[in-house]
């Protein structure tokens, strides 16, 4: 929440979350009938989150139902976990698979592992965007689910959901939309009339979405929805223990117990801000996007990579190095997201950065200007790690840099 929000509404706006957040400190979800009104603040968030992705759109099918979780990532896992078990009610598949363009986000990986689900990783096609030609090569009859994202986390690209939701009705196969960036900003976004193409549960053939709150939705951090297109697949969300010792046992998510009191944060955020107030914050960071865009392809030695749809701009470099430019950056101050294929760098831009845009784009000038004067690994900086062959550490390397970093700290 801290790099999503900022001004001077900021402080009015933590006051009040955190208000919420220690009203409800004490409470527990899991326990339904102890704790009533985390029970309605957490069915009224995923109320008003399916509101704004499709749940009242002709042909959503009306029964859209979800849960809130900790963040993004476990959102994911449930919806893999889900499908997965859905899919073996419903074609009886017990060698289950999953195809992902390259872009999406590694939460899918960690899935694969958790809930034992062959991964097939596609590459995107030149615009970024996922391969749909690709994908259905990879379809065969054990596969349980396709993925796209609005947008892709490297990019800031929206995958071809349209296409997609065609693909996953043809094979009778499930499709999740990875919305953990866009959910708060794309609707809003249409409404203010940015070109945004389909990418919820307005569009046929899409079975479940992740959205974060504690992103654009500005809710307190820990704080994610997973929906369903209807009940029958949300079902295989739930364990049920009825056999232990201990007398009947339901979660709905991976965690048992959750802290009820960021699910009031996240509620108060919602009702707090509303439509204008999200409709107002998407329309600064929009231009503060566009702005920046503009400035990036001022620069000649830069290219912006694709056509951003959202609120990220990655860019990469055929004249310097990329990462050696991020490190110049990072000693000025700014975090950026190193990327790989290709080479590049991005921004997600937030609030916080309305009034710093010019002095951004003036830094990576002036980054450039050095780099390009003075080529060479920053000592002590990203580059040197990526290797003279200018890419991201394999796992082998990331071990070895951990036990490293180990050695010399303890």
């Amino acid at each position: 929440m801290l790099c999503y929000i900022g001004g001077s509404e900021s402080e009015g706006h933590f006051s009040l979350i955190n208000e919420a957040c220690s009203m409800f400190a004490h409470t527990n979800p899991l326990h339904l009938d102890v704790f009533p009104s985390i029970v309605r603040f957490e069915a009224e968030v995923v109320a008003m989150t399916a509101a704004l992705l499709g749940s009242k759109e002709k042909g959503s099918g009306g029964q859209i139902c979800g849960n809130m979780t900790s963040g993004g990532t476990e959102s994911i896992l449930l919806a893999m976990k889900s499908s997965r078990d859905y899919m073996k009610t419903k074609k009886g598949i017990t060698k289950p698979e999953m195809i992902i363009p390259e872009s999406a986000h590694s939460a899918y990986d960690k899935a694969a592992q958790y809930f034992n689900i062959k991964l097939w990783r596609v590459p995107i096609n030149k615009e970024f965007r996922a391969d749909v030609k690709a994908i259905k090569r990879h379809i065969n009859r054990n596969t349980i689910l396709i993925v796209g994202s609005a947008p892709g986390f490297p990019h800031g690209i929206i995958d071809p959901i349209q296409e997609l939701g065609e693909l996953a009705t043809s094979f009778g196969i499930c499709l999740h939309v990875d919305l953990c960036l866009g959910g708060f900003v794309l609707p809003f976004a249409r409404k203010l009339g940015y070109p945004i193409p389909p990418f919820d549960f307005s569009v046929k053939g899409v079975t479940s979405i992740s959205v974060d709150v504690h992103k654009y939705g500005l809710a307190p951090k820990g704080t994610s929805v997973v929906l369903y297109r209807n009940h029958d697949i949300r079902k295989h969300q739930f364990v049920a223990v009825t056999e232990w010792s201990g007398g009947l046992y339901v979660s709905p998510t991976i965690a048992g117990s959750r802290p009820g009191g960021l699910i009031a944060g996240a509620w108060a955020a919602l009702l707090s801000l509303g439509e204008e107030g999200y409709l107002e914050s998407t329309k600064r960071i929009m231009e503060v996007s566009k702005r920046i865009q503009k400035g990036i392809k001022e620069i000649p030695e830069l290219f912006i990579i694709g056509r951003p749809d959202m609120t990220i701009v990655a860019f990469g470099s055929d004249v310097v190095d990329i990462f050696e430019i991020n490190d110049v950056m990072s000693s000025k101050g700014w975090h950026l997201n190193a990327l790989q294929r290709p080479n590049s760098i991005h921004i997600c831009v937030t609030l916080q950065h309305e009034p710093i845009v010019e002095d951004f784009l003036r830094d990576l000038m002036e980054s450039v200007k050095t780099v390009k004067e003075n080529p060479g690994p920053i000592s002590g900086g990203l580059a040197p790690i990526y290797g003279a062959a200018g890419r991201m550490p394999d796992r082998g390397m990331v071990q070895e840099l951990l036990v490293n970093y180990m050695d010399s700290t303890c």
